[in-house]
């Protein structure tokens, strides 16, 4: 079976000069070589394409065949590496905490420690007859989060 140590070599090793970033590889039964990538901006097929020729240059099939899958993370695929958080501070996200509760809300911010989102809370301030809307921020640590996505609303 390929390793997939060596796979993410070969990856890091071709991403370096570019703005494309692995996300994640998967080595499934039967050496189903599955490689995820992504980009600040957009992957396009092009990048991927280039990308599969090159781990196809540097694997043999001689010594083990292998199927390979080269793609960029979907729009409605989580988000599985930092990198991904980053460039979607100041979007709406859906995350669900591995307590069970869903949270949707702005991205703030992302760093290796976590994240931090903007959920709107209707509140009933003394006095008022009727709710407001407020904004708060709410900090998580990744151990807190089952699942992070971008959100899709059609308005």
């Amino acid at each position: 079976m390929i390793e997939k140590n060596v796979v993410v070599r070969l990856v890091e090793e071709k991403l370096a000069t570019s703005d494309n970033f692995l996300v994640d590889v998967v080595i499934k039964p039967g050496n189903l070589i599955v490689v995820e990538i992504d980009n600040d901006e957009a992957v396009c097929i092009d990048d991927c394409a280039e990308l599969s020729r090159y781990l196809e240059e540097h694997l043999d099939r001689d010594v083990e065949d292998y199927e390979l899958e080269v793609g960029s993370a979907g729009i409605t695929s989580p988000f599985k590496v930092l990198r991904q958080y980053t460039k979607n501070v100041g979007n709406e996200v859906e995350m669900l905490l591995k307590n069970g509760t869903k949270q949707t809300g702005v991205l703030k911010s992302a760093d290796e420690n976590g994240v931090v989102i903007t959920v709107e809370k209707q509140i009933k301030p003394e006095g008022a007859k009727r709710k407001v809307t407020v904004q708060e921020d709410q900090p998580y640590t990744f151990d807190e989060i089952k699942y992070t996505k971008y959100l899709i609303r059609f308005k």
